[in-house]
């Protein structure tokens, strides 16, 4: 059975490690040259050197990039220069930890990964977070932190709540492992976060909407951006593991698509109607499902 690409590619490093065109400290190519040399998603490269990083052929180096380990196949030790305990901070910790979840998605963070990637032993990083639930929580509110909402608030109920959607889908965008890791019914306590629901709330006050639906609209936004932002990391997910594009994997689901379109007439019309000139831009979904929410709820405000 074939190795999945993403070990092919880790292989393929590991041999030019061996054979000396790799030497410990050069840097080893990017993720998106990986991904340009093999043709495979910016997911499916990221996953080769992760899996690199967790074999300690590679380090990540501040500032270089990175580059072969001083020791190939060693687990990475403090070294000078790179992160010695002392120079810890809880800033930098969270920092790597959502450098290795853009790059891996959530479930490959690891306190010992986070401690891995900035050199340093992984019990040190307990004296500045309480574990991995607090660790994901102090990375949420730093990504959000890097979407802030605009300074001067728009003029409306409408242009704020859209405001704030699009700074949250910004930032879903930007880091899509937090569509998994801020559930509706158990907020994540964010600073930057909850400065959305404050905006929605007080942009809906004078309205005349009474405070429950204020509180089911404020949900409503956030839950829609969420909903669509899961996309993001699920399709991330599979072109990591399968190593084909959504494009590639729906050109093989010809014979399924025949049926379907054999039993449900109204499909195939539509499909008709399309002429197979349909992409699924979950940028351009998310613009048209905003409008038509907001379009809803003027009915529902005007009517109040």
């Amino acid at each position: 059975m074939d190795a999945p690409p993403h070990a092919r590619i880790a292989a393929d490093i590991k041999q030019r490690v061996a054979d000396g065109r790799l030497r410990p400290g050069e840097r080893v190519p990017s993720t998106r040259q990986l991904a340009r040399d093999w043709n495979v998603a910016l997911a499916t490269a990221a996953k080769a050197l992760a899996l690199l990083a967790r074999e300690g052929v590679v380090v990540a180096e501040p500032r270089v990039g990175t580059v072969v380990a001083e020791r190939p196949g060693t687990p990475a030790k403090p070294r000078p220069g790179a992160s010695p305990e002392h120079e810890l901070t809880r800033r930098r910790i969270v920092r790597a930890a959502i450098e290795i979840a853009d790059a891996e998605g959530l479930s490959e963070l690891t306190m010992r990964a986070v401690a891995g990637r900035l050199g340093a032993a992984t019990m040190s990083l307990y004296r500045h977070v309480g574990g991995k639930d607090d660790l994901v929580m102090l990375m949420v509110d730093a990504a959000f932190a890097e979407f802030p909402l605009p300074a001067r608030r728009p003029e409306g109920w409408r242009a704020r709540l859209e405001a704030s959607a699009r700074a949250q889908w910004a930032a879903y965008r930007a880091h899509p492992w937090m569509a998994g890791a801020t559930p509706l019914t158990r907020p994540v306590p964010s600073e930057a976060l909850l400065q959305h629901s404050e905006l929605a709330l007080e942009a809906l006050q004078e309205t005349g909407l009474d405070a429950t639906t204020r509180m089911y609209v404020t949900i409503l936004i956030y839950s829609f951006v969420q909903g669509i932002a899961a996309h993001i990391e699920l399709e991330q997910r599979a072109r990591a593991s399968t190593g084909i594009t959504d494009e590639e994997w729906l050109s093989g689901q010809e014979e399924f698509m025949s049926r379907i379109m054999a039993t449900n007439p109204a499909f195939a019309r539509m499909i008709g109607e399309l002429g197979g000139d349909f992409d699924l831009d979950l940028d351009r979904l998310f613009t048209f499902g905003l409008q038509s929410l907001l379009d809803g709820l003027t009915g529902l405000i005007d009517g109040s």
